[in-house]
């Protein structure tokens, strides 16, 4: 009995030995593995050392350049070296989805809350001065601006704007918001300050490729309702709230309507004589039907719109003389004697004049 006690006892004794050993090992074969990468990290540094001191000025003006990132040349004179492992480039982003997957569908709208701008501001970080907006995530097909023409709504305006800078931002859209202010008060001239918005769009970023015609006190119901262009000119807002959610007659294109660079520049603009309320989205119709193209519009249960309510404005008395004037030929002139002029305190929107 005490003979095999012994055995086993020498047998533990040799294995826990054997243990020791082999973690002596490891423990030197890792010391010497960090010794080495020491050493090599030291002869790196040093070997790197005389090569900056030799050009001090070389130095210098690479640490100008990380500051002035426009500058074109060093102030030293010296040639700069290209790298021989060129930086990360931004990676491809996939195109827009046509149907963006964050759409709510029908919205809750209300006006009787304040709307003050810097909750607008506060819900829209992502929206920059002058009311521009790019998907992070994607590239849009289209570059879209909308247009508003405006005067003495600056409270119709902060809804308008609470309300749309979520939307297209969940559309996908970039865009840029254009708020026309008509300078004095003659008579309003709706369609005069849409061609005004256009070209104002247009030289501010030449790339926009559709133009969205938006009235200040219409917000849209459901987001599904695609601020976009398309094949053919679009009018969005087709059910009303004041019209008790319908088309009042088959050929009205007002409230909200989109067309194409190409589709605008076709038709020949919007008539310019139009002055108080009425008759120029009449014949904006008529130059539509007038070229050829036919009106697009969406699914009336995704078109509908609430109206702002409020008090006819002053100089915006309906046109007696509507039902008389041209309906097709009239350019597109931007005569800025009535449509000058900007509200310089409004945030999140591009002003034009």
């Amino acid at each position: 009995m005490s003979r095999l006690l012994g055995g086993t006892l020498e047998r533990v004794c040799k294995a826990v030995l054997l243990l020791c050993l082999l973690h002596f090992l490891v423990a030197v074969i890792l010391y010497f593995d960090v010794y080495a990468q020491h050493l090599a990290f030291f002869s790196r540094f040093s070997a790197r050392g005389p090569a900056r001191a030799l050009h001090p000025a070389a130095s210098s003006s690479s640490s100008s350049n990380c500051s002035r990132p426009n500058a074109t040349a060093s102030s030293s004179g010296l040639p700069e070296v290209p790298s021989a492992r060129p930086g990360p480039t931004a990676p491809m982003l996939p195109p827009c989805p046509d149907s963006p997957p964050g759409l709510v569908g029908r919205l809750l709208i209300e006006f009787t809350s304040p709307m003050p701008l810097e909750r607008v501001q506060r819900e829209n970080p992502g929206v920059l001065m002058g009311g521009r907006y790019t998907p992070p995530d994607c590239t849009p097909a289209q570059t879209v601006a909308v247009i508003i023409p405006f005067r003495h709504r600056e409270h119709h305006l902060r809804y308008w704007l609470h309300y749309l800078h979520p939307i297209l931002r969940r559309q996908r859209l970039r865009y840029g918001v254009y708020v026309i202010n008509q300078h004095g008060e003659d008579t309003f001239n709706r369609a005069k300050l849409l061609n005004v918005g256009f070209l104002e769009a247009l030289k501010e970023d030449a790339a926009y490729d559709c133009f969205i015609f938006s009235d200040v006190d219409l917000v849209p119901m459901d987001d599904r309702n695609l601020y976009r262009c398309g094949d053919q000119p679009r009018h969005f807002a087709i059910a009303m709230d004041k019209f008790g959610f319908r088309l009042p007659y088959a050929g009205y294109f007002g409230g909200v309507s989109g067309l194409s660079k190409a589709q605008f520049l076709r038709i020949n603009g919007f008539p310019n004589e139009y002055w108080g309320w009425g008759g120029e989205d009449d014949d904006i119709f008529n130059r539509i039907s007038l070229t050829g193209m036919k009106i697009s519009r969406p699914d009336i249960r995704i078109g509908r719109y609430r109206m702002i309510k409020h008090d006819r404005d002053k100089h915006n008395e309906p046109n007696p003389q509507r039902p008389h004037l041209c309906t097709c030929g009239t350019p597109a002139g931007t005569d800025r004697t009535r449509a000058s002029g900007c509200w310089a305190q409004l945030l999140w929107t591009r002003q034009g004049t």
